[in-house]
């Protein structure tokens, strides 16, 4: 069966860097268009960034400016590379095309402590 596996998540403090990765397993991610989302316990997950066939890329206003979207064909994957994070960024993050086709993985975990 076709999914989408996240990986990369952890604890780091304010202002810290982190890059998470969502492999297709049965599934060729491709030039198809990808997204992440995130969210917390009792949130609804919402899109924070997606890369289209073309490669342009659009983030939510929260991220923008700090997390970049990025596909790696040879390796079948979607990283979002994350830098000065916040508290706000906690959350767990999964990877999705952006109309939701996949249904929705374990996803991972990004704490941001102080």
């Amino acid at each position: 069966q076709a999914r989408l596996v996240e990986s990369g998540g952890g604890q780091v403090q304010i202002g810290g860097n982190l890059v998470l990765s969502c492999t297709g397993s049965g599934y060729i991610i491709g030039a198809n268009e990808m997204a992440w989302f995130r969210g917390t316990v009792g949130r609804q997950v919402s899109l924070i960034a997606r890369i289209n066939s073309a490669g342009w890329t659009t983030y939510d206003a929260a991220v923008e400016g700090r997390f970049t979207i990025s596909r790696d064909v040879r390796q079948n994957r979607i990283l979002l590379r994350m830098n000065n994070l916040g508290a706000s960024d906690t959350a767990i993050y999964y990877c999705n095309t952006p109309g939701r086709g996949f249904a929705w993985g374990q996803g991972t975990q990004v704490t941001v402590s102080s």
